[in-house]
């Protein structure tokens, strides 16, 4: 899968939105990645997700593990892909954590996957449900990455690079207009 066909599929798709967000990470962008709108096609995503796979060159995983909501297709997928087992953490009370009778074994080699990493948060707090269960983040992986130059502790592959604006509420341009906000992401403040 090259970069031109994944933005062609993405646009194509309704996946990149235009207008005043706020973001899971409480950040302010005027461009919105809603990846679920490209995951809803199978053939796409199971695509992306041997993509993952086929541009890791890390340790093999022996589980691979994603923050629920938006990473639960790409996750499952890219398991696929691997020939590996697939869970994933949720929310409680404001607090990533692992539910459905899920847990990870000592010492297991973890891979998380995301839709989209913005600042890392959901991949930060899913590592450390890995580390608290005694297994190992080997690394992560991301239909898009549009974390500029920030960057996770552990390696990471990511499909498609953007260089997107996201600013703290008090720097937003668009607050300032008075253009109001949508908050299309999962997460609850």
């Amino acid at each position: 899968m090259n970069e031109a066909d994944l933005k062609a599929y993405l646009s194509s798709s309704g996946a990149f939105l235009e207008g005043h967000f706020l973001l899971s990470s409480g950040l302010h962008s005027p461009n919105y990645a809603q990846c679920a709108l490209a995951l809803k096609n199978p053939m796409w995503a199971a695509a992306m997700g041997v993509a993952l796979a086929e541009g890791w060159k890390g340790a093999r995983p022996d589980l691979v593990l994603s923050p629920a909501m938006g990473g639960l297709i790409i996750g499952h997928e890219t398991a696929r892909a691997f020939g590996v087992d697939f869970i994933f953490t949720e929310r409680e009370n404001n607090v990533m954590v692992l539910r459905r009778g899920f847990s990870i074994p000592e010492g297991a080699k973890i891979i998380i996957v995301e839709d989209v990493f913005t600042t890392g948060k959901s991949t930060l707090e899913t590592a450390a449900v890995v580390a608290a269960c005694g297994g190992e983040v080997v690394g992560a992986m991301s239909v898009i990455n549009r974390m500029g130059a920030r960057a996770l502790p552990f390696p990471s592959v990511s499909l498609l690079k953007l260089d997107l604006t996201a600013v703290p509420e008090a720097e937003c341009p668009l607050c300032r207009a008075g253009v109001p906000a949508v908050k299309p992401g999962s997460r609850k403040f």
